[in-house]
C-alpha cells in the first residue's frame, strides 16, 4: 500500500504490540504490575518528539501501547523505547500493529454501529 501523501491516515497508528520487553531498572516496573498498565512516553524513531501512551503489560512479558494521539509510519521490526520524565524505562520491538487511523475512519463511515442482531449475540438476553 502505497499512502497517496505523506500525511495521509493510512499512515497514522495509535495501537501497537512490542515483543518481550526488555526493562533497564526495573522488570518490568511496579506500577505497572500492580496496576496492569502504566501511563509514560514513548518514542520509536531516535529523534522524533516523546508521545504519551499507555502500556497495558501482556502475560508473555511483550506490552501493547496504546498511544494518546496517533503517530505516523510505525513500522513493525523499530524498536518502541520507553520514558518516565526522563528516565528510560526500556524497550521492545514492535510486532503488530493496531488498525490505521484510515481503516478506523473507513469502519466508523461504512457503518453507525452494530446492527441489534450483532448485539443480541455478543450479550445473550437474559
Amino acid at each position: 500500500f502505497k499512502a497517496p501523501s505523506t500525511d495521509h491516515p493510512a499512515l497514522y497508528r495509535d495501537l501497537l504490540r512490542t515483543n518481550r520487553v526488555h526493562w533497564i531498572a526495573e522488570e518490568p516496573p511496579v506500577e505497572l504490575i500492580r496496576d496492569k498498565m502504566m501511563e509514560c512516553h514513548f518514542r520509536f524513531r531516535h529523534q522524533m518528539a516523546l508521545v504519551p501512551c499507555v502500556l497495558t503489560l501482556n502475560q508473555d512479558g511483550s506490552v501493547w501501547v496504546t498511544l494518546v494521539k496517533p503517530a505516523r509510519a510505525i513500522t513493525p521490526g523499530q524498536f518502541a523505547v520507553f520514558y518516565k520524565g526522563d528516565e528510560c524505562l526500556g524497550s521492545g520491538k514492535i510486532l503488530r500493529m493496531g488498525p490505521s487511523v484510515y481503516t478506523m475512519q473507513q469502519g466508523k463511515n461504512r457503518e453507525e454501529g452494530p446492527k441489534k442482531e450483532e448485539i443480541d449475540k455478543i450479550e445473550p438476553a437474559t
